[in-house]
Parts: C-alpha cells; sequence; structure tokens
C-alpha cells in the first residue's frame, strides 16, 4: 500500500500537470539548497539529495576527501570513516557520504515549504513550455475567455493562448465561452513568474494547410502534396495541389464527395472562398489555372519570371478580381509576376504591328491574312459591346495574338543565337548551372534556328510562343518524356510525331559533323603532342587561382493585375 508521502506526491502532480519524476526533481533540489544552509556547506562542495517515493525517506549526501587526519570534517573523513561508506575507498578519494540530520524532516517542513513550492512553479512554467514548443506549427482548440483591447485569449487548459487582431480573420465574433481552433504560431518563453506565451492565428496560410491535413486524408498519408497556397483571410485562397501517386485525383481528392471536405474547411473559416487548382511543371498551365475562374486565351512567358496573359474581355474583371484580388493571389500562388490584357487591346496592337512589317505578314501566313477583315470587324465590336467572343472568333483571335508574340521572341531570339553559340558554356560547366541541359545536347544545337528544320508554321508557332526557339532548346525540352512537349499548349499526339521526325534528322546531321570534327581532332592530336601537353600544363598552372562564382536571385513579386 502505498504512503501518505506517495499519494500526496502523485496529487501534487495531477494539480499541476507535472509526472512524478519532475515532481521529485524539484524536491530534491529543494532539499539540498536548504541543507546548504542549514549546515553551512562549503560553496564549492558538492551535495545530492534522494526522495523514496514510495515511504518518503529522504537523504542528503556531501562530498568529502579522504585524509589521515581530519582537519575540517565538514570536508574531510578518515579513511576508517570513509570505508563505512565505501569499502574500497582509499586515501585521496573524494566520497559521497550520508549526513542526513537526525531532524531533518522537522528541518525540511519549515525551511523547504516555501522553496519548493517556488520550484515547483518554475518546473511547471518550464514543463508547460516544452509542451507548447514541441507543438508549434500544429493546430489547438481553446475556449474564449476574454476580449481586451482586440486581442482574443484562449484557455488551452493549463496555459492561456493570445489571439492578436492582426492574426484573426477579418470580420470574425468571438463569443465567451466559444470554442476556436487556432494555429500555434509562436511560443516564447517570459520572465517574472509567467508561464510561456503562445501566440495563435487563424489568418496565416499555414492555419489552411493544417485544415486541409486534417480534413483530406490524402493530404495526410502523403499520397497528395500541396505545393503552394496564397491567401488573403477572410475573402479568397487559392491551393496548389499535386498527385504523389498514379491515378489518384489531387482536386477531387481535396474537394470531396459533393464538396463536403473542402466546405468544412470553408465552414470553419467563416466563408472564405478557396480556389483548389492542380499544380503544373508548365508554367503556361499553371498560371491559366491559377487564374481560375477566369477563362484565359492564351499566356506568354516573358524573361525574369514575368508573362503576359491574354484574356477575352468579358473575361478581364474576373480575371483581375475585385481590387486586383484574383490576378494578385494567382501571381503569388506561381511565384511570377502577370500582366493582364483584354483580347481587344491584344488584338489592336497585333494588327498595328500586322500593318507595319511586311515580314510579319510573311510570318503569320496565308490563312491568317485572310481573316484581317472578320478580325477587324470584331474588334471593333469589341471595343463596343464587349460581348462574348463565338468559338471560330476565339481561335482566329488566338491564332494572330500568338502567331505575333512568335514573331517577336523569334526576332529577339534571333540576335542572341549566334552569340549564344559563340559563347556556348561547357558541358562540364553546365552540370553546375540551375537549369542544366541534357548532357547529349549537342552545343551546335544551340545556334540552329528552330525555323530551319522543317516544322509547320502552326507547331512552329506553338513552340516559340513558350520561348522554345532553338533546335538545343527543343532537344532540352523533349529530353526524358514527351509529357513536357504535350504539356505546350496545341501539341497533341500529330504535332508530337512531327517534332519528333525533325529531330531524328537534325540528330542525323549533327552526329556526321561530330564524327569527321572527332576524326579530324584525333589526327590532329597525333601530330601535336608536345603542344597538348605543354597547353594542359598551362591550364593546370592558371586554373589553380580562384574563380569566383555568382548566382542570380530572382525576386517573387506580387502584382495588381492592372
Amino acid at each position: 500500500m502505498k504512503s501518505e508521502f506517495a499519494l500526496a506526491i502523485n496529487q501534487i502532480g495531477a494539480e499541476r500537470n507535472l509526472p512524478r519524476e519532475v515532481v521529485a526533481r524539484v524536491i530534491e533540489s529543494a532539499l539540498v539548497q536548504s541543507f546548504r544552509k542549514y549546515a553551512n556547506v562549503m560553496p564549492g562542495q558538492h551535495v545530492a539529495a534522494s526522495v523514496n517515493m514510495e515511504t518518503g525517506d529522504m537523504r542528503v549526501f556531501v562530498e568529502k576527501e579522504v585524509v589521515e587526519e581530519v582537519l575540517d570534517d565538514r570536508t574531510e573523513i578518515s579513511l576508517e570513516q570513509a570505508r563505512l561508506h565505501k569499502p574500497d575507498a582509499e586515501l585521496g578519494d573524494c566520497i559521497m557520504v550520508d549526513v542526513t540530520p537526525k531532524d531533518f524532516g522537522r528541518i525540511t517542513a519549515q525551511n523547504t515549504k516555501q522553496l519548493i513550492v517556488q520550484k515547483l512553479r518554475e518546473a511547471e512554467r518550464d514543463f508547460q513550455y516544452n509542451q507548447f514548443a514541441e507543438r508549434e506549427g500544429e493546430v489547438v482548440v481553446g475556449i474564449v475567455q476574454s476580449n481586451v483591447g482586440g486581442t482574443v485569449v484562449l484557455d488551452l487548459g493549463r496555459v492561456e493562448g493570445l489571439l492578436p487582431r492582426k492574426e484573426q480573420i477579418p470580420g470574425e465574433k468571438y463569443e465567451l465561452q466559444q470554442r476556436v481552433r487556432a494555429y500555434v504560431l509562436e511560443v516564447k518563453r517570459t520572465g517574472r513568474g509567467r508561464g510561456p506565451q503562445i501566440t495563435l492565428s487563424r489568418a496565416n496560410k499555414n492555419f489552411l494547410r493544417r485544415l486541409l491535413e486534417i480534413e483530406v486524408p490524402e493530404v495526410a498519408n502523403g499520397l497528395v502534396e500541396i505545393k503552394a497556397i496564397a491567401r488573403e483571410p477572410g475573402a479568397r485562397s487559392k491551393v496548389a495541389v499535386a498527385a504523389l501517386q498514379a491515378n489518384v485525383d489531387p482536386v477531387g481528392a481535396c474537394i470531396g464527395a459533393r464538396g463536403t471536405r473542402i466546405q468544412n474547411i470553408i465552414n470553419e473559416l467563416h466563408g472564405e472562398k478557396i480556389d483548389i487548382i492542380e499544380w503544373s511543371a508548365d508554367p503556361t498551365a499553371y498560371i491559366t489555372k491559377a487564374l481560375g475562374p477566369a477563362k484565359v486565351m492564351s499566356v506568354h512567358p516573358l524573361d525574369n519570371k514575368s508573362a503576359l496573359v491574354i484574356v477575352p474581355d468579358d473575361q478581364l474583371s474576373l480575371a483581375i478580381g475585385r481590387e486586383g484580388q484574383n490576378a494578385r493571389l494567382a501571381a503569388r500562388l506561381v511565384g511570377w509576376r502577370i500582366d493582364i490584357r483584354s483580347t481587344s487591346e491584344a488584338l489592336g496592337e497585333a494588327l498595328e504591328a500586322l500593318e507595319a512589317n511586311p515580314a510579319l505578314q510573311a510570318w503569320v501566313g496565308d490563312e491568317v491574312m485572310q481573316e484581317l477583315p472578320a478580325l477587324r470587324e470584331s474588334l471593333v465590336r469589341q471595343r463596343t459591346v464587349q460581348s462574348p467572343l463565338s468559338q471560330g472568333e476565339f481561335i482566329a483571335v488566338k491564332r494572330l495574338v500568338d502567331s505575333v508574340f512568335a514573331f517577336k521572341t523569334n526576332q529577339k531570339a534571333g540576335k542572341t543565337v549566334a552569340s549564344h553559340a559563340r559563347s556556348a558554356v561547357p558541358a562540364e560547366a553546365r552540370k553546375h548551372r540551375p537549369n542544366a541541359v541534357a548532357p547529349s545536347v549537342p552545343k551546335e544545337a544551340y545556334a540552329m534556328p528552330l525555323a530551319e528544320i522543317g516544322l509547320s508554321p502552326r507547331v512552329l508557332q506553338h513552340l516559340t510562343a513558350v520561348g522554345i526557339v532553338s533546335v538545343g532548346q527543343l532537344l532540352e525540352r523533349s529530353a526524358g518524356s514527351d509529357e513536357a512537349l504535350l504539356a505546350i499548349e496545341g501539341i497533341g499526339s500529330k504535332a508530337l510525331n512531327e517534332i519528333k521526325q525533325a529531330l531524328s534528322k537534325v540528330i542525323g546531321q549533327l552526329e556526321s559533323s561530330t564524327t569527321a570534327a572527332s576524326a579530324s581532332a584525333a589526327q590532329a592530336q597525333e601530330t601535336t603532342e608536345e603542344a597538348q601537353r605543354y597547353f594542359i600544363e598551362a591550364m593546370s598552372t592558371e586554373s589553380s587561382s580562384a574563380v569566383p562564382t555568382g548566382g542570380i536571385e530572382e525576386e517573387q513579386r506580387d502584382t495588381s493585375g492592372q
């Protein structure tokens, strides 16, 4: 049967939510501190205490040195006495000696009561901090205790959590005794005898991430990955998800049957709209989905992670959103700067460029030129009425706008293809670049314009629209699998076969020229071995000096879509 002391220890632990071992350590620490004052122990002398948690027996031990003649019994002990405590003790040893006073229980009751209470409070605060520090980044449930100055105080059990105004969902009202779920944003230690300061949040985007993990088993099990979240609390959020296992619909898994899963999250966030989209490695497809529910005509990637997006006039306000919210969230989600233009604006610029540039007229072809009168009529109607485009008009406008953009991209790239070939980076150096090219792509392929390999104008326009203007870039995109090419808008199985046939001919030509160059290089090597050895020695000497390396940091900027 347990003693009264053991029952008291268990009661203290239950009242303060502390493990039994922690309570024992607190009592032992208080005993040591009390004995130091009672026995006038030397400052550097080691003192230890032990408590039997079942019987309540308390013992105190002091470290003493074994000597022949004892001059100070506080720090020394004779060999004869030492062997009573430790049979194998020798002169010069330091041993722990039981020095528990006979009336130690009474002394403890008088001197250590307040000390034990104080240390229990400190242990309780440390235990609470460690407990919640491990839960940082998780969702907890609390009960509203007060709302002072806009800061809501939640009862989390033994501690309180603070929900500042800036971490609340705008427009939410909190009633006393209301149960609220929140995200543990930060846990800090505090002084002045107070417990940990726990800062909670309902506005953080990671709160939405944790809610998805709770409501969607596929996310919690790792079958669906949350790639990115863009959130404006209380208004709208966009979440990009991707399946990590075949035959799993990531969007459907998050929405649930009849929208039950996502509706539970919407209810928790008090009606905040949530768009779930499927993540894509292709920026054009990713941006198109991110701008939903607006219908996008075309996406044209530009430099420095920016893109020009063309949308029909009747979809412009939907794509931008109220006060630019939809475009801003889409840009934040994909990490690109997005410039949105209407169909009429893009069509007007394309028609002006077409009339002033004969080379552009030849580029777009006779089929597009024959549609110019109808396109001009469509432009006039869009500027006056802004009615939706018919399917035929949509295709014609898209073909012209994409063709003009592809022509400008091809012209801009054509000016740099030659310089790119002259300053082609060696294969060894390319391995360490962020976008490493396939090692099998010959550097001569980057000097070969895409227009010279016999692709049809339609396929050529789709490729140049996404920035592919040389054979080397096309070989990079097609390396590994066909999915990278099929992800390009307008490229289907028929266009893919056309690209493969054109590339097979080009690869044969490049291999032949490479073989001939290799044979010539081998012959030259045989006749210039001495010169090469000198060259290698010189390069080895030069490479011993440090070569600075640099990187490019790209800043992801939000946009209002204007």
